[in-house]
């Protein structure tokens, strides 16, 4: 059995079922561009039977991010798979969107447990048997790899699973991904569930990788995985922070921590390079408008955090009395104090690279102007703030509606009065004042007015980024518009309503608000033009 744990990463498909975390297909290809970069072995890009523009934004990365670049090894490029239910319109249409890459493959699933047999599917045992033996064998005829789930495994009968696995193998799929889909197994259950798989299931070899895919509602997702990979899995199937539908997916920076932490332990390697994790995590968490807790393990703001006397002189005495592991091994850089009003470009551009932060002179130019804005505002900038900066200059959507001016009154003297100066998609000005239950309320009302979209906010959440009356402060909002666009839900075969985060960051607060609306409202429109395009140009296709 092979020392390496592949890590297949499901952030842009499962992840993206978490509420509110819906991407643009650019992000999209800019997350999986970081996932490729992280080093992961299999990037899970999407479901591409939900629709028109998931399929092209699968498509778009098995393209440009699934084959190698000038000068790149092709072994280091990642599989890119696209996520398939159990019959042929949904594997063509897979396979379709996964075909450009140098290493596609096409996951499909069918249900095993009792309670989805009877109550989801209304197949008995033989028809399930029979239906994962004709799929996986039809998806095996368009692509060489292939990987069998059998939903809510940790839930099924282990003697039917093994019968189940045993026909995957026997038509052609080259992985079994074990899921404990509504994480409701212990890790002494899960873990014993996979080796009674590697056991007893018929046909198995060293050619078959067992994968594990658990989920945190009972918050033993990360516990799961590894009572699997220490009972013989080889593949661990994550989301970058967790992220995901209910309360989560395994977190890949805690699998792949834990794997490097504790090697005496597991003995087990990956490919992964974990420098990157640190800025991954923001990335995602930007994209996607969802927080990243500050007592997360390995990428909260607090994981390296040492407030207690008794810790903090135990560190100054020797670092490794309450570091289990070094705050650069994930790309977190322990400078506080960096940069004032007085430092230049160079020192800017030296500091950025130090974060992980590689800029061309163009995009170095408005990083560069946006932190002399900054600076003439605080007295000293830290790290924190210089990663709030970027990520509300470049980790944002395009700006079809962008913020040209924003003048507000409020008070206990009056009603709260906000007016909105936009520049448009046609690079016109729109201008309007409207008043509200308070400032913010004022301000949205206001971007409504000029923008006519109809959205109801669902959520607003706001945080300082910094310590200090002139920290940074970051908003985060959710949307959902009301036109009742829809996403398929790949698990439960039902369409939902899709949710749009925004995020933004300012000294000042009401603008930091706006700057979020207007990039959840961007996010909405672009998604919007995308599925048209995306019907467009399937509508094109079946003409050609």
């Amino acid at each position: 059995m092979t020392n390496y744990v592949k890590i297949f990463d499901t952030t842009l498909r499962d992840g993206e079922q978490s509420p509110g975390a819906t991407m643009t297909s650019v992000e999209k290809l800019e997350v999986a561009r970081a996932l490729a970069r992280l080093g992961v072995d299999i990037i899970e890009a999407g479901f591409p039977a939900a629709s028109p523009d998931d399929l092209e934004a699968v498509r778009r990365i098995a393209a440009e991010v699934g084959n190698p670049s000038a000068g790149e090894e092709q072994a280091r490029v990642p599989v890119i798979a696209g996520l398939a239910r159990a019959n042929k319109n949904d594997i063509d249409k897979a396979w379709k969107a996964v075909r450009e890459a140098a290493h596609p493959r096409i996951h499909t699933f069918l249900a095993t447990s009792e309670i989805h047999m009877k109550h989801k599917l209304k197949m008995d045992r033989e028809e399930v048997v029979e239906r994962v033996r004709a799929m996986v064998s039809y998806a095996r005829s368009l692509c060489a790899d292939v990987e069998f789930s059998p939903e809510d495994a940790g839930r099924s009968d282990p003697q039917f699973l093994y019968l189940v696995l045993g026909e995957a193998i026997k038509a052609g799929a080259t992985t079994l991904n074990i899921p404990d889909t509504v994480g409701y197994t212990t890790p002494d259950e899960f873990g014993a569930l996979i080796a009674g798989i590697i056991a007893n299931t018929p046909g198995m070899h060293d050619g078959i990788t067992i994968s594990v895919h658990t989920h945190d509602d009972l918050g033993l997702a990360t516990a799961n995985a590894l009572a699997g990979i220490k009972a013989g899995a080889r593949q661990a199937e994550v989301t970058v922070n967790g992220i995901g539908e209910r309360a989560g997916n395994t977190s890949l920076e805690e699998v792949v921590m834990a794997l490097k932490t504790r090697h005496p332990v597991f003995g087990l390697e990956t490919g992964i390079d974990t420098t990157q994790i640190s800025r991954i995590s923001k990335l995602v968490s930007n994209y996607t408008s969802i927080p990243v807790q500050p007592n997360k393990a390995i990428v909260g703001a607090n994981a390296f955090a040492h407030e207690a006397g008794i810790h903090q002189d135990g560190m100054l005495k020797h670092n490794q009395t309450y570091e289990i592991m070094r705050p650069e091994d994930v790309g977190v850089n322990q400078s506080k104090l960096v940069l004032g009003k007085h430092s230049g470009r160079h020192a800017l551009r030296i500091r950025l690279a130090e974060m992980g932060h590689s800029l061309d002179e163009a995009e170095l130019d408005k990083a560069f102007a946006r932190f002399k804005e900054l600076a003439d505002r605080k007295k000293v900038i830290t790290d924190l703030d210089l990663e709030a900066l970027i990520a509300d200059e470049f980790y944002r959507p395009r700006d079809i509606f962008a913020l040209d001016g924003l003048q507000v009154a409020c008070g206990t003297m009056g009603m709260p009065t906000a007016t909105v100066r936009l520049r448009g998609p046609d690079g016109k000005i729109h201008t309007h004042a409207s008043i509200g239950t308070g400032p913010v309320d004022a301000t949205y009302k206001a971007i409504d007015s000029i923008v006519k979209i109809p959205a109801t906010l669902l959520e607003f959440n706001i945080h300082a980024i910094t310590e200090g009356i002139d920290a940074l402060g970051e908003v985060t909002v959710r949307v959902q518009p009301k036109d009742g666009m829809q996403k398929m839900d790949a698990q439960r075969e039902t369409s939902y309503g899709r949710i749009f985060g925004g995020h933004g960051a300012d000294t000042d607060i009401i603008v930091a608000s706006a700057k979020a609306y207007l990039a959840a409202l961007n996010k909405l429109i672009t998604a919007q033009t995308e599925a048209a395009e995306a019907r467009q140009h399937d509508y094109g296709v079946m003409l050609g």
